[in-house]
């Protein structure tokens, strides 16, 4: 922490916790979090590199926390956590071949496209939704999981990139396999962008770009809110509530 002022540490941390609380949600963390980076004047792509590494401990707390709601078969789940894990590589060492002022001004466009998956998810997630009701995915077929791995590498390769908006990517695509139980949905999500994020920050570390001082303050910000939120939420939907989604 040394060398960084007071009101910067209070700052990192409360935007990391509130990054965290959203990604255990459903996605979106980073539109607090690396906003917040370049406002203390952190270089673009050092701020999504730390902003990256200090997230996945909350994101990987939120995996743990909901692991007892994963239901998908191995056929389809290894072929998503391999994509995942080769598209957040790609998309890391593209961020990291990115020049730096090229990146900065690729940011408002990235923010944009993800503002907007933030803004429309429900309604991609309404139009892909037209499938049959089938929560229970062992009856997927080997054309769909083809389909839906490649559009996975796709969504890794984003999210090593960048990320901003991946969880709403992610639903939609269960959705369109035919899933609506939220918590099924959540704890695939979750374990998938854990998985793009770790092959990201095992890039980033080893490439040398995080800034660590800034990086400890929001992992000691981000983790506790996304560990204990799915603990409190509700096995079944509220009747005559909306779906949190």
């Amino acid at each position: 922490m040394k060398g960084l002022p007071f009101t910067q540490v209070i700052f990192l941390f409360l935007a990391a916790a509130i990054a965290g609380t959203l990604n255990a949600v459903a996605g979106g963390g980073s539109f607090v979090s690396f906003p917040a980076l370049l406002f203390v004047r952190v270089p673009a792509v050092a701020a999504n590199a730390t902003n990256t590494v200090a997230l996945w401990p909350g994101l990987a707390a939120s995996t743990v926390a909901y692991m007892r709601r994963l239901n998908a078969p191995p056929r389809l789940l290894v072929p998503l956590l391999v994509t995942s894990v080769a598209g957040g590589w790609v998309g890391a060492l593209l961020l990291l071949r990115t020049p730096q002022r090229t990146f900065l001004h690729l940011v408002p466009w990235l923010l944009l496209a993800g503002t907007l998956l933030f803004a429309f998810g429900n309604s991609i997630r309404t139009i892909a939704g037209k499938t049959a009701v089938r929560d229970d995915l062992h009856a997927t077929s080997s054309t769909a999981i083809l389909v839906t791995s490649l559009v996975e590498l796709l969504v890794a390769i984003y999210g090593g990139y960048f990320g901003a908006g991946i969880g709403f990517i992610t639903l939609g695509m269960l959705t369109a396999l035919g899933m609506r139980d939220i918590h099924a949905m959540g704890a695939i999500r979750t374990l998938l962008a854990a998985t793009i994020n770790a092959a990201a920050v095992l890039t980033f570390i080893l490439a040398g770009a995080v800034l660590w001082p800034q990086c400890v303050v929001m992992i000691a910000g981000a983790p506790w809110p996304a560990a204990g939120l799915e603990r409190t939420t509700p096995r079944k939907p509220i009747p005559g509530k909306s779906e949190p989604w």
